[in-house]
């Protein structure tokens, strides 16, 4: 099966939600805004996963919106943004999906860093637009830290 490039419309429309899912990590003022948007781009029982760890740990929405606000505002993470560097989407019907990858950048702590990964967002058409159904993601590690 190939898969639908879809309509510019659809196309745009999902970008759009990519582009506001990546705009809610960043830190300082409005931060709590971005985050109340970051909410109204999920399904209400959207899965988020993040396999960088040694094991998966999954979430859902609050689960992984709720410690992302607190450090995004706390004052221990600072100048930080995180955006996406590249990636495509696949559509068909009402079903998209948006593979890429990011960069990230900021001060935890006084300690400046930087960061990269791939993300997966899955998108399913509602009444009210696209909507992310599912995230995954992983950052890059040192090949010591995978095995």
């Amino acid at each position: 099966m190939h898969a639908s490039r879809g309509t510019a419309a659809d196309r745009e429309a999902v970008e759009s939600v990519v582009r506001a899912f990546f705009a809610a990590f960043t830190s300082g003022p409005d931060s709590s805004a971005r985050l109340d948007t970051l909410r109204s781009l999920f399904l209400p029982r959207a899965v988020i996963t993040s396999a960088c760890g040694p094991e998966p740990a999954a979430y859902g929405v609050e689960e992984f919106i709720a410690p992302r606000e607190a450090l995004l505002s706390g004052g221990t993470l600072v100048d930080f943004r995180e955006w996406e560097e590249g990636g495509r989407i696949d559509l068909f019907g009402d079903v998209a999906h948006w593979f890429g990858s990011y960069a990230k950048q900021g001060v935890l702590d006084g300690e400046p860093f930087t960061g990269r990964g791939a993300k997966s967002l899955q998108l399913v058409r509602t009444s009210a637009g696209w909507r992310i159904s599912a995230a995954a993601w992983d950052d890059e590690r040192d090949v010591a830290q995978s095995q």
